[in-house]
């Protein structure tokens, strides 16, 4: 059975000319990497900076608030980037603005200051927010619509191995000399800068190679000849005779995607003291930040299988599926102590690996020309990975980290929901019986 997509309405635009979108596809690809493997590095930064300036969870969640708070800020203009400039043009705006904001880095590590550090996390997200609104609508356009679903599976199976990559990459050039914040406070106060300062300029390094490693991708990116995708896209000033909402599938969607970031930032950013716990597994920070790296490498594994599948099976069927099997996993985890609450925390990762693309395809389809504003409008939604991080810090400060994990649970039944009913397309909620 053919998988729900895109329906651009032009299809032989994307395939009758018989041009071969490998290439392009490769090309965008590096980008998913990049900003997987940014996004995956505040994992570390959360019990990284927690020490450091004595904060609590609600207060550390600050750092995973304040990047995908960008979505929500910068989704829109984004998208509007994108019709005055176009799709290639626009991800290389986005390349430099990450750029600019891994160099903020620097000077707020030499202070050191954590509204400094959020001011530069929320630069290094606008960035990414331009590079996600660009990139997701550009690769499920670019090709067969049948197969939207698994290319963006695939293109989203190498963002996963950014965020595998990035705990190992964290933990060895980031957690240098993990201490207990109650150690932290013992100090002496000229002991106690002397200490800020030396663990917040191990940060320094790192994200100076990740902004040049960006400036010069931007380069490569922006001398590289991408296939225009002109039928997904509108010119400013061109009427369409349609409007993004009265598509229900997208609004339902961006409502999915806000469940999912925040679920899955939520666990993976609590993950390295959810480990710490004595309870759960008693592992040391650079330790655990090595566990963490399976989380999002299971998300790597799923993405290759469910492109695969995703050929073959329904999206909201496999979605569905995902979706039960996430939410039992965190509630045993939360149910259980020592390894099982471990491991079935980590495979969650697994069943979160089709859901973002799975989402954003059903999410978009049959926008035609308002693809762009529509992706728009659900990588703003990542503004869940913002909001309930948050929300979970200030239950884990209240009832501990262990049972604070039924606020995910929550989040894939809803997701259960979009893929049984609220991602039907218009072609389908209104066909006459």
């Amino acid at each position: 059975m053919a998988i729900a997509a895109p329906n651009t309405g032009t299809s032989a635009a994307a395939t009758g000319t018989g041009q071969s979108y490998g290439a392009p596809l490769a090309t965008v690809t590096t980008l998913f990497f990049m900003w997987g493997f940014l996004t995956c590095l505040n994992d570390i930064l959360v019990p990284h900076l927690k020490p450091i300036f004595d904060l609590n969870y609600t207060k550390v969640m600050l750092i995973q608030f304040a990047f995908f708070g960008a979505y929500f800020i910068f989704s829109i203009p984004s998208a509007k980037i994108i019709d005055w400039i176009g799709y290639q043009r626009s991800m290389v705006v986005g390349l430099l603005t990450m750029g600019v904001g891994a160099f903020l880095f620097v000077p707020a590590a030499s202070v050191p200051s954590y509204p400094l550090f959020l001011g530069a996390l929320i630069v290094l997200a606008a960035g990414i927010t331009c590079l996600q609104v660009a990139a997701n609508p550009y690769v499920t356009v670019l090709g067969k619509p049948e197969t939207a679903s698994s290319r963006l599976n695939l293109t989203q199976a190498f963002n996963s191995l950014g965020t595998f990559l990035a705990p190992f990459f964290g933990g060895l050039f980031i957690l240098t000399q993990a201490r207990r914040i109650e150690d932290v406070r013992a100090m002496a106060p000229d002991v106690l800068q002397s200490y800020r300062l030396h663990e917040a300029a191990t940060v320094k390094m790192p994200y100076v190679g990740l902004g040049i490693a960006l400036v010069l991708l931007a380069i490569a990116i922006g001398s590289f000849k991408l296939p225009k995708i002109p039928h997904a896209q509108h010119q400013i000033g061109e009427k369409v005779g349609d409007s993004i909402w009265k598509h229900p599938n997208l609004i339902f969607g961006a409502i999915a995607i806000f469940v999912y970031v925040g679920a899955e930032v939520s666990i993976g950013s609590f993950l390295v003291n959810y480990f710490g716990q004595p309870e759960i597994g008693g592992l040391p920070e650079k330790v655990a930040a090595s566990f963490v790296a399976f989380y999002w490498g299971g998300a790597m594994v799923g993405r290759f299988i469910g492109s695969a599948l995703l050929q073959k099976i329904r999206t909201g069927g496999l979605l569905g599926v995902c979706a039960i099997c996430a939410a039992a996993l965190v509630a045993i985890s939360m149910l259980t102590n020592g390894h099982v609450a471990m491991y079935s925390i980590i495979l969650v990762g697994f069943f979160n690996s089709i859901m973002f693309p799975s989402i954003f395809t059903l999410g978009v389809a049959e926008l035609g020309p308002l693809t762009g504003d529509g992706s728009g409008i659900m990588i703003m939604a990542i503004v869940g990975g913002a909001i309930l991080p948050v929300a979970q810090g200030w239950i884990a400060d209240h009832i501990g980290i262990h049972h604070a994990f039924f606020l995910p649970v929550i989040c894939y039944l809803y997701i259960l929901f979009f893929a049984l009913s609220g991602s039907k397309p218009n072609s389908e909620r209104y066909a006459k019986a």
